[in-house]
């Protein structure tokens, strides 16, 4: 190296070092911004997302998430720094990129300065663990990771406690509280949310439940395999008239525009004939959700889309993915995830099996502004606590999320029960009907409450509407705990926030 760039990196590192505790979103960014030539960029340090999140143990998607919040630089391939790349010339310089997860790992001292909870972040545990056993069984929007709950409950309460979740979504709440020895109740206004956690929460004759999960998936493999016109291991099963016949009533039974939009021809049939499998089977409910994660996974939407999807694509149509960095096209079958999530789901399963605890876990849909616990709780129990996450104003259309789920199974929706809808909006009416709300699940929940009783919730309180939502509710914060959230979309090195807010009763 010479003189010149040692003098150059020298003056670069003395920078970053001044910069380390500002809120700068890259501090690279920052000096090139500054001085374009305090930082030299060889093209052998360059990498594509692919080839970088591979050295680095992360994935494109992460990467792009750190370029899009200004982590990190865009280069293209001759290292000219970029706003915007031409499809394949994105780079990123692994230098730099190495530098920021640097600077990632030495959160203690700038988050207790920022107030955050050293331990609340959960940094170093691994996608696997955030998503362990049953976690993991459905996709789910807006949902807390296992460990948060873990935390507040080992801490805070003991085994053969009552625990109630009033916004339960898909369950992660009770799953721990079983996890640990904690009898559980939860409570949530979407029919598909409850099917989801009942399916975490049940118990199973492993064996039978393998069995038929296998089954349905082998049946549908061989009605997949005659759409495809390849050699059929059984021919007498669907012969060509059979076959004809068996297509034209299963789009019969379908009614849902939604469905036949959504979904390639191939796709909708063998989601359909493993629908009209169900019945037949003892663990209708663990079937439904497998089906519903497969189903999830096959629309006709862009790989790197499939939380919030505005539109499907026209099968066969490729795209620019910017997930795989590649072009890519929608999926057009199912059967391919029926298959991934058949094996997945039994794994996890037998996982939690070996870890769950014989105490009650009770799953409640309806409203928990009005959900009379006192019917489903044994006599004069009072509980122990509460733990939750309320949904966010404006923030996310609950039922929207799954509407696959709801056309195919014909479940019935209440959208306009939920709280916070982002189809609300956020203007101060709607923070106001929020507060409303909010207040009315606490206050009516908070008679189940023992006196003694403590209350969790977590909340990314922006707009500082909770110390309103406490008092009307009859609580008192008593403590505020911060907490970084990693890894929810790789937010790295200004990690997004939450609060945690301890409460007590008033009255």
């Amino acid at each position: 190296m010479s003189s010149r760039e040692q003098s150059i990196q020298t003056q670069a590192k003395k920078k970053i070092k001044r910069s380390a505790n500002s809120n700068a979103t890259s501090q690279f960014s920052l000096l090139l911004r500054e001085d374009p030539a305090l930082y030299v960029v060889e093209k052998t340090d360059l990498m594509t997302l692919e080839e970088a999140a591979r050295l680095t143990s992360k994935t494109p998607y992460n990467i792009r998430d750190y370029l899009q919040r200004g982590r990190i630089t865009k280069f293209d391939p001759d290292g000219n720094v970029i706003d915007h790349a031409e499809n394949g010339q994105l780079r990123v310089s692994m230098k730099e990129l190495r530098a920021f997860l640097y600077l990632v790992t030495q959160r203690d001292e700038k988050h207790h300065c920022a107030g955050l909870h050293p331990e609340l972040g959960f940094y170093d545990v691994p996608e696997h663990q955030r998503t362990k056993h049953v976690h993991r069984l459905h996709p789910y929007l807006g949902k807390f990771i296992p460990q948060l709950v873990d935390w507040f409950l080992r801490r805070y309460f003991k085994a053969g406690n009552w625990i109630l979740d009033p916004f339960m979504g898909s369950g992660t709440t009770l799953v721990q509280a079983c996890e640990l020895g904690m009898a559980s109740v939860g409570i949530d206004i979407s029919e598909f949310n409850c099917l989801i956690a009942r399916v975490k929460l049940a118990q199973y004759d492993l064996v039978k439940a393998q069995q038929e999960v296998l089954e349905v998936e082998s049946r549908v493999q061989k009605f997949s395999n005659r759409l495809n016109q390849t050699k059929d291991p059984s021919p007498t099963l669907f012969p060509e008239d059979k076959l004809k016949a068996l297509k034209k009533s299963l789009l019969a039974e379908c009614k849902s525009e939604y469905l036949r939009t959504w979904f390639a021809p191939k796709a909708l049939l063998e989601m359909l004939y493993y629908r009209r499998l169900i019945p037949h089977y003892h663990y209708q409910d663990l079937l439904r959700v497998v089906l519903s994660r497969a189903v999830r996974s096959s629309r006709l939407v862009p790989h790197y889309d499939l939380a919030t999807p505005r539109a499907p694509i026209p099968a066969g149509k490729s795209y620019w993915c910017r997930k795989h960095n590649r072009i890519c096209m929608p999926i057009d079958n199912c059967m391919e995830k029926i298959h991934a999530y058949s094996e997945d789901t039994v794994r996890r399963l037998a996982t939690f099996d070996g870890l769950r605890s014989e105490q009650p876990a009770i799953v409640v849909n309806g409203d928990s502004r009005f959900a009379e616990l006192d019917r489903v709780l044994p006599h004069d129990t009072k509980l122990d606590g509460i733990f939750t996450s309320p949904p966010y104003v404006g923030q996310i259309d609950y039922h929207d999320q799954h509407t696959y789920a709801y056309e195919l199974f014909g479940i019935t929706r209440r959208d306009t029960s939920e709280i916070g809808p982002k189809r609300g909006g956020k203007s101060k009416r709607a923070q106001d009907t929020y507060v409303d709300d909010i207040s009315a699940v606490f206050a009516h929940c908070c008679k189940y409450l023992k006196p003694d009783g403590k209350v969790f919730i977590v909340a990314n309180d922006k707009m500082n509407l909770y110390p309103t939502i406490a008092e009307k509710s009859g609580l008192r914060i008593k403590e505020t705990i911060l907490r970084a959230v990693t890894k929810r979309t790789e937010q790295g090195d200004d990690p997004y926030q939450e609060s945690i807010f301890l409460c007590v009763k008033t009255r």
